[in-house]
């Protein structure tokens, strides 16, 4: 039975196919007492946030109910085909761009990838003011997916933003000078933060990712003036020897077996933060469990509190309740994406619901005071689970799925992309309906044999050679056809598809929807794209160049509205999955930002020129012994970053065509002397040998000329060859 409690009582080869608790909880951390909240500020203050102006995006999602709704009209259905580009700036970082601006007072704020803040004029573009926090590159080894950064909080005359290693800094939102710079992550090595911290009552509240190392998941605030930390709490528990913070955690802990601490546990907060005013709760969502092969850990069970809803105490941090909706994820199944609060009426009753849509395929609804399951519905196919009980919630768990006890390799649908990741939703009050950015993509699970962890890297005890996409057109052309993605217009109360506009790619971007009976997404093609919020039909677009993943926002001056999208293809479908990531066709990474409004003519300039080369790598000289165990080692270090099957997409240079694997001299100074340490590619040198760095050259000169003759027989273009840092 999936049990919670009551408020008040508290990638690899993406898309292949080659192959509870009835206890009474009180939690907050030992020894604290209520903090008190900080003191009014003026500027952007909660009433201001929590009331936002219509012309103004003042938080991530717009609103505390992160429905990334607008009530603007002026551009609508009737006259979108009229939109122009009003003017763009592009940035000087080629790697992913996720963030959503923010608007106050006449400036439009926005973040870029390495977590850098910019501040524009929102009328004409023009720059007031830039700050670089000068992450180190090296920092991309302890980063899942991409050097990127998805936003900014506003509070008081500060703007507030996480860093890729881990600091929280807050700006002069005038000058951008700093006012404080602390680092909040336990460490820089398993802890990077990606997301955007938002503003609960004074304080800045936000978490980290690390769920593929050895990261213990958690969420905290800090006092919105100094930076101090008011309280946190913690996901998952520690070892129990040490005890347990709260007895959340050790009510967590009979869910756990093995020695799960020893790899942190996982469940990060790397997303998916939504306060609620109504409730005083903060609701967010956890990440998997770690490793995600739960054999290595001796780890069975539930495993709360990961790829959950938990809700917190906004005062203390203490626990409220929680829904966990993958027991026992071993797939990635994370629940960070965005959760959207909405009052509606369901089953013939109004409701103050909380709406998700994780990766794991379904549409939930809960009750977002109480944590009380409503209903699950898939919106994707669904093969990890055979159902799940209409009462309780509880999903019943396909036997197949447990890849690590049929020692079989498992075709999960959703895979580990999600069938919804980050990119942000959007609900609109006027349709009733919630827009979801829906990857349509499998992934092949399969358990490494004799795993054991590593000081460096991935640490999810998958087998991502043995599942790597094969130098096969047939099985390729396989691949390719069953990965899609989709807009999908989700009639919350109907449990039903309303309107749904199929997509050639995954990935593409998040939402947003407007009382213009619009609905704004850009998406892998390099299309920024309008359609009618209630039937789904395309009124207009525009050639971004470049794929976009980020969710759009709107403003307004002086009666004139705008619209504003960041462009730049990245993140982890980019880096991770092989062939896979070129499917929507816009794969080469451009990054700027686009501001358009009525009547504007703007137009972009011409795309630089390409720096794609042909393959032409050495021939091959080493054995198939040491090409396996090269492509084993690829597969656990390599892969997460220059692609499945030594194919890149189009952020990280792409191995195949590299001038190290033409020496193995050259390949050891890279990989295990650091010699490129400043692009951000480290030294693997406390984990690989001279033989291993050796068997990975062997391996990448092995995958190149199989590819280069697979061009030769199919006429057809495998990757995009080089990329730039």
């Amino acid at each position: 039975m999936q049990k919670r409690f009551t408020a008040g009582w508290g990638v690899a080869c993406l898309g292949g196919v080659s192959l509870s608790l009835a206890l009474v909880l009180a939690a907050c951390t030992k020894g604290d007492a209520a903090p008190k909240a900080a003191p009014a500020n003026s500027g952007v203050t909660d009433a201001l946030i929590a009331q936002a102006p219509d012309g103004e995006w003042l938080s991530y999602g717009r609103d505390y109910a992160e429905q990334r709704f607008s009530p603007l009209d002026a551009i609508n259905a009737g006259n979108v085909g009229q939109l122009g580009l009003a003017w763009s700036v592009d940035f000087d970082t080629a790697r992913g761009q996720e963030a959503t601006p923010l608007m106050h007072d006449g400036v439009l704020y926005t973040t870029t990838a390495w977590s850098m803040v910019k501040a524009y004029d929102a009328r004409t573009g023009k720059v007031i003011w830039e700050y670089d926090p000068k992450v180190p590159r090296e920092q991309l080894v302890s980063a899942c997916c991409d050097a990127v950064n998805r936003g900014a909080a506003l509070y008081g005359d500060k703007i507030y933003v996480g860093t890729l290693d881990g600091r929280l800094i807050a700006l002069d939102q005038k000058t951008g000078k700093v006012v404080f710079d602390r680092q909040v992550v336990p460490d820089q090595k398993n802890y990077a933060i990606t997301g955007a911290p938002r503003v609960v009552k004074g304080r800045i509240v936000i978490g980290a990712g690390g769920g593929e190392y050895r990261a213990r998941g958690y969420i905290a605030a800090y006092d919105a003036q100094t930076g101090a930390q008011v309280w946190k709490f913690n996901t998952v528990p520690g070892n129990p020897k040490d005890g347990f913070e709260n007895q959340a955690m050790e009510a967590a802990a009979k869910t756990w077996t093995g020695d799960w601490w020893t790899l942190g546990g996982g469940g990060t907060v790397w997303d998916g933060i939504t306060y609620d005013p109504k409730t005083n709760l903060i609701l967010f969502g956890t990440g998997n469990a770690e490793p995600w092969n739960p054999a290595p850990a001796g780890r069975s069970g539930d495993a709360l509190y990961t790829s959950s809803i938990v809700a917190v105490n906004a005062d203390t941090g203490a626990y409220a309740w929680h829904y966990q909706e993958t027991p026992e994820d071993r797939w990635d199944f994370d629940s960070d994406a965005q959760i959207t609060l909405a009052d509606m009426t369901i089953d013939g009753k109004p409701r103050h619901v909380a709406l998700h849509a994780p990766k794991n395929g379904h549409v939930y609804v809960l009750d977002a005071t109480t944590g009380q399951f409503l209903s699950a519905t898939p919106f994707v196919p669904v093969n990890w689970n055979t159902g799940i009980d209409p009462k309780t919630g509880r999903p019943t768990i396909n036997p197949e799925a447990r890849y690590e006890k049929t020692g079989k390799p498992f075709i999960g649908l959703p895979g580990a992309g999600g069938a919804h990741s980050w990119q942000p939703q959007s609900f609109s009050p006027k349709t009733n309906l919630l827009y979801i950015p829906a990857n349509v993509a499998g992934f092949p699970y399969f358990a490494a044999k004799d795993w054991k962890p590593s000081g460096l890297g991935f640490q999810t005890a998958i087998d991502g050679y043995t599942t790597s996409m094969p130098a096969d057109p047939k099985v390729q052309a396989g691949a390719l056809a069953g990965t899609t993605g989709a807009l999908i217009a989700w009639d919350v109360a109907n449990r039903k598809v309303a309107w749904r506009v199929d997509q050639v790619s995954p990935w593409n971007g998040g939402i947003l929807s407007t009382a213009g009976n619009l609905v704004f997404q850009g998406n892998a093609q390099g299309q920024f794209v309008a359609y009618s919020a209630d039937k789904g039909e395309k009124l207009w677009s525009f050639p971004a160049q470049s794929g976009i993943v980020a969710a759009p926002m709107t403003y307004a001056i002086g009666g004139e509205q705008y619209v504003a999208v960041m462009v730049g293809w990245g993140g982890v479908w980019d880096v991770a999955t092989g062939i896979l990531a070129h499917k929507g066709g816009a794969s080469r990474n451009i990054s700027r930002l686009l501001v358009f409004k009525l009547g504007a003519k703007g137009q972009l300039p011409a795309p630089p020129p390409s720096n794609a080369g042909p393959l032409d790598p050495p021939p091959l000289t080493g054995t198939p012994q040491q090409v396996a165990h090269g492509g084993q080692l690829y597969g656990r270090y390599c892969n997460v970053c220059h692609g499945d099957a030594a194919v890149a997409g189009g952020v990280n240079p792409d191995l195949r065509h590299s001038g190290a694997i033409g020496s193995a001299e050259g390949i050891k100074m890279v990989v295990l002397d650091g010699a490129l340490h400043e692009a951000g590619m480290v030294s693997f040198k406390s984990v690989l040998s001279a033989d291993d760095a050796e068997a990975i050259r062997q391996y990448l000169i092995s995958r190149a000329n199989e590819d280069k003759a697979l061009e030769a027989k199919t006429g057809k273009r495998i990757g995009k060859g080089t990329a730039r840092n």
